[in-house]
């Protein structure tokens, strides 16, 4: 891999590719735009898209296009062709700035969430120049923004992007008060960790359940699971280590950061960790790195599986969210530094996060809500849905030591006694990892450890640059009024901690006992997407967003109907691909199975008689018995299906699934996965979770 320096972000039009061939005014002009936060004249851009067509014509692109990220999820991208007309039946490759700046992709079968009619279908692209284009499968590929013709915002970058402007803003008028006037931009940075499984295609395409859902909703729990904690951090096997060479590859050619491989927890299931980037192009290359993951997959005959809960029985897949908060000069202002006792800028934006987290538990549940990721928060693999954070005995020493005005004594961290002469010294780190919290202090960033693996990282991490704008723009607002700032400076951290110090919690996430204490402090504890999602729409909420200019009040109920939708509708898919899988699967093959059982019987007794056929009689019995109930329960839940038609409000309609039709579901799913038990390897109808999880 020494050719690594030399393919990474080669296929990315980045600032070097910009110094090489942009005239020197040009690039100075972009930089001074970006670094302003200006827009660009059309004759910057003019020179910006020749350059870049010239570019990536000589990489092989012939086509261009808008890649942007609406609210399904996942990207979207119209491409068109550089070529134009010469005359003579000619053309020529050409690209123009207003093409570069601007594009018209139809706008009408995107969700809305109401903000424009199905019939009004024109909506923009808008280029988002501090994100870097790209080359993917021979087309340009130009990140954008995406909005409706009246000016509604239909993306996941635009909210990202005005959140963290926000955040700039009120963050520098914190520095100005400490004295650090040489900052011109703070800026949130991320690193997305990113769980996956990976699964045999061929048998991955024999199962609908996979193919319509993403998830198994049918399966018996193999002789071997995860207990015996032998696939996490193991060696990696040949035809997955390919799977990851190539991903490492086509990942570094696009300029992502792509550092750490690994075995997770459950069988078949792994990691890929980035190194830290600005949060705009981190949500982008986050994007990039799941899309790549599936195709990249199918090459080597895999199925990468991104569902929060693919498997039942086995840990499912999360994406831990690393955020921190880093200044142009180059300065983290969540690293504690050596004495962090004497660190008042750190303690003071280490307290505004505890206050903002703290206030906003709902949003940041709100944040993470899906219906694949309420199979997965609360499990003995994943936090629980009460938010809380996790500080460390260290910091929260140091806290509460300032609260009662005392003097703090930090602890005295000893070289590790390892018992062996010839190994390393190593340094006790002075806090330990608690891999049970939903939002954990580690060192110099936090880690929100709740998203599900196919989440986009763009809405959780519009919500923390939000509810820190809004923290830190409290905070100036009384330090920049106060006559004694270092007074002043002492009495708001002492003050917020005690006032919100609940939301801190260093023990074990998973157990009872934080569950019934976590209801004493008053912290909410939203299980499930219907739960949660109202909150989202909440006056307070919605005052916020709209104070920081993040969203419109209108821009948030439609996010709030989009993803009510999306729960309703995600289950509904799930139920029906259960009701056919039932009956044109199972149910045929188990009948075959008691048949051919029946036939056995009668020919022994016929050879035998007088001898009893326990074996067959006990197996026809239960299966039969088994077949029957579980027929009763396809049955009512068909019946329970046709009663949605009953429920036009998005909130009660996704507590009819909540609560009648994922209890239908369940009922269903118990009685097959008992018969899978009863019945012949032969007759079963799919891959079994044996096959699955262990044929890789």
């Amino acid at each position: 891999m020494n050719h690594v320096p030399e393919i990474f972000g080669s296929m990315v039009f980045g600032d070097d590719a910009m110094r090489e061939r942009l005239p020197a005014p040009v690039y100075n002009a972009f930089r001074k735009c970006l670094e302003a936060r200006q827009t660009l004249d059309l004759d910057v851009a003019d020179a910006m898209a020749t350059a870049m067509k010239d570019w990536a014509v000589e990489h092989g692109a012939t086509h261009y296009t808008h890649w942007f990220q609406p609210m399904t999820g996942v990207t979207a991208e119209k491409h068109d062709s550089f070529i134009s007309p010469a005359g003579d039946g000619k053309v020529i490759m050409d690209f123009s700035g207003k093409e570069l700046v601007k594009g018209e992709p139809d706008a009408s079968s995107f969700p809305s969430g109401g903000l424009r009619a199905t019939f009004e279908a024109r909506g923009y692209t808008a280029w988002d120049p501090s994100s870097y284009a790209f080359i993917k499968d021979g087309t340009l590929c130009i990140p954008t923004i995406f909005y409706s013709y009246g000016g509604s915002v239909l993306d996941k970058k635009t909210p990202l992007l005005r959140a963290t402007d926000a955040l700039d803003r009120q963050a520098r008028r914190i520095l100005a008060l400490f004295g650090d006037t040489d900052v011109s931009r703070v800026i949130p940075s991320c690193g997305a960790e990113q769980e996956y499984f990976l699964i045999d295609k061929e048998l991955h395409d024999q199962r609908k359940d996979l193919l319509f859902c993403g998830r198994t909703l049918f399966g018996a729990k193999p002789p071997k699971g995860q207990e015996m904690d032998d696939h996490y951090f193991g060696a990696i096997k040949p035809r997955v280590q390919a799977f990851m060479n190539e991903l490492n590859e086509e990942l570094w050619k696009l300029g992502v950061y792509s550092k750490t491989e690994h075995n997770e927890v459950a069988p078949a299931q792994h990691e890929l960790a980035p190194i830290f980037t600005d949060v705009n192009r981190a949500a982008d290359h986050n994007q990039l790195t799941m899309e790549l993951m599936k195709t990249v997959a199918a090459r080597h005959g895999l199925s990468c599986l991104l569902h929060e809960k693919p498997f039942a029985g086995v840990n499912g897949s999360g994406k831990h969210d690393n955020w921190s908060l880093c200044t142009d000069t180059g300065i983290n202002l969540l690293n504690p530094g050596t004495s962090p006792q004497n660190n008042a800028r750190f303690l003071l934006f280490l307290v505004a996060m505890i206050k903002a987290v703290d206030e906003h538990q709902d949003l940041l549940r709100v944040s993470v809500a899906s219906a694949g990721n309420d199979h997965r928060l609360g499990g003995n693999e994943a936090p629980p849905a009460i938010i809380s954070i996790f500080l460390g005995d260290d910091l929260t020493d140091l806290l509460e030591s300032l609260e009662k005005k005392e003097v703090y004594d930090p602890k005295d961290r000893t070289d590790l006694k390892l018992g062996v002469d010839v190994l390393p010294r190593l340094r006790q780190d002075t806090t330990d990892r608690n891999r049970t919290s939903p939002f954990a202090f580690t060192g110099n960033k936090f880690e929100f450890r709740m998203l599900g693996s196919a989440i986009s990282i763009s809405c959780p991490n519009v919500i923390l640059n939000t509810i820190m704008a809004d923290t830190l723009m409290q905070f100036a607002d009384e330090l920049e009024e106060a006559e004694d700032f270092s007074h002043a400076l002492n009495r708001l951290i002492r003050r917020t901690y005690r006032e919100h110090k609940r939301i801190i919690f260093n023990g074990n996430n998973y157990s009872e006992d934080w569950a019934e204490e976590a209801a004493r402090r008053g912290l909410l504890n939203l299980k499930t997407t219907a739960d949660a999602l109202p909150y989202y729409i909440s006056e307070k909420n919605i005052a916020m967003f709209s104070r920081h200019r993040v969203y419109s009040e209108s821009e948030v109920h439609s996010r709030y109907e989009i993803l009510m939708e999306v729960y309703a509708k995600t289950l509904n898919i799930e139920a029906l691909t259960m009701l056919e899988m039932a009956r044109k699967d199972i149910f045929p093959a188990v009948s075959a199975y008691i048949h051919d059982l029946s036939e056995t019987a009668m020919q022994k007794k016929a050879l035998l008689p007088g001898v009893e056929m326990e074996l067959e009689t006990s197996l026809i019995s239960r299966l039969s018995k088994l077949s029957s109930e579980m027929y009763r329960m396809t049955e009512g839940l068909e019946k329970d299906l046709r009663g949605v038609r009953l429920y036009s409000d998005c909130k009660a309609l996704a507590e009819y699934y909540r609560d009648v039709i994922l209890p239908d579901m369940a009922a269903v799913r118990a009685a097959a996965d008992e018969i899978e038990t009863l019945t012949g390897e032969d007759y079963w109808p799919y891959p079994t979770y044996s096959q699955l999880l262990f044929h890789v």
